[in-house]
């Protein structure tokens, strides 16, 4: 693990965070987990204040394009953010399997490993770097192969900024980002 880590808060600028998965395990593969997440996001956005540029939920990782939240500090938040999922998933794993405690606190879901402990944090300082991170989400389930277009992901913000679609969770950004839709041929 990485010593003199500084995280820089407080200037106002946005956040580029990554944070993965236990063991980078497809612990967000199904529909219902990204849900979930997009879900506790929605909450956590609220009651922390920040605003939501830009997400995109994959399988075994998040990415995220934030403000600095009105309370706490990134860091907070994604602490809230990562607990709360975790315990929400956990619960439902428990109603879904009908399992009983012993067996389900074997899995490292259960013992408290949905996610890796750390999580990659960029400052975003510029226009020019804010638009390349939005593509690159919103680019990362093509490049992935999970989908042939970045409208078919139903779990990034993309579809907000193509079709000013109404998400689950709030894009409430004031400046639009740049972003253009090139055709294929």
């Amino acid at each position: 693990m990485p010593t003199n880590l500084h995280r820089y808060y407080g200037a106002g600028y946005s956040h580029f965070i990554t944070t993965s998965c236990y063991q980078r395990r497809p612990l967000l593969g199904t529909a219902h987990s990204r849900d979930l997440f997009l879900e506790v996001l929605e909450q956590i956005r609220q009651r922390h204040q920040f605003v939501v540029v830009g997400y995109v939920v994959m399988p075994e990782h998040v990415h995220l394009l934030v403000s600095e939240p009105e309370r706490g500090n990134p860091s907070l938040v994604l602490a809230a953010l990562k607990q709360t999922f975790a315990h929400r998933l956990l619960r439902d794993l428990r109603v879904k399997t009908n399992a009983p405690t012993d067996s389900l606190w074997n899995t490292p879901v259960a013992v408290g490993h949905v996610w890796q402990s750390r999580f990659y944090d960029f400052v975003v300082f510029s226009d020019k770097k804010r638009v390349e991170k939005l593509r690159y989400m919103h680019r990362n389930p093509v490049q992935r192969r999970l989908v042939s277009k970045p409208e078919e992901w139903l779990w990034s913000s993309f579809r907000h900024y193509a079709y000013e679609e109404r998400g689950p969770v709030l894009v409430n950004e004031t400046r639009k980002a740049e972003l253009r839709i090139r055709k294929i041929s």
